[in-house]
């Protein structure tokens, strides 16, 4: 599998960022979080306009080496083409927003609309949602690989 170039999408609090940070500490790529793109603060409160996000996104996937990974769906549409891998974390809703519980360390309005936002990823419409990832995992014709737990995230990592 050509992981030179690969792009990892899943929910919120799936371990995208976990699995995304140990794969370009092996490939020696740089790593490029998607929100980083998407905000234009740390608050996740202000999104970048749309045109700008799409054209940073674009600079990070003509380097030769990457790993990109995020949950938007409409910034992945707009690099997948040069992606070598794509590997889809399929987690399990309750597991993400656990995840989340665990990692955020303030309890406020943000953290209570991002866990209602992963808890809908199944359900949830447009280009962030478990249908709009189906969609792009299913049309990808590359290598590829679904990871549904932190057990399978870990064995990849251990066959690198």
């Amino acid at each position: 599998m050509d992981l030179t170039r690969t792009l990892i999408i899943g929910n919120s609090g799936s371990g995208k960022s976990w699995l995304a940070q140990r794969l370009a500490e092996h490939l020696h790529a740089p790593w490029t979080d998607l929100d980083r793109i998407h905000w234009l603060c740390d608050e996740h409160s202000i999104p970048r306009p749309r045109a700008e996000a799409l054209g940073m996104a674009r600079i990070a996937a003509d380097e030769p080496c990457w790993v990109i990974e995020g949950v938007y769906g409409w910034i992945v549409s707009e690099v997948i083409h040069r992606a070598t891998a794509l590997i889809w974390l399929c987690v399990e809703d309750e597991v993400c927003v656990d995840n989340i519980r665990q990692r955020e360390t303030k309890d406020d309005e943000r953290l209570i609309a991002l866990l209602e936002w992963a808890g809908s990823y199944r359900t949830r419409d447009g280009s962030s949602g478990f249908a709009a990832h189906r969609r792009i995992y299913e049309g990808f014709g590359d290598s590829k690989i679904l990871l549904k737990d932190r057990v399978e995230m870990n064995a990849l990592i251990r066959q690198l």
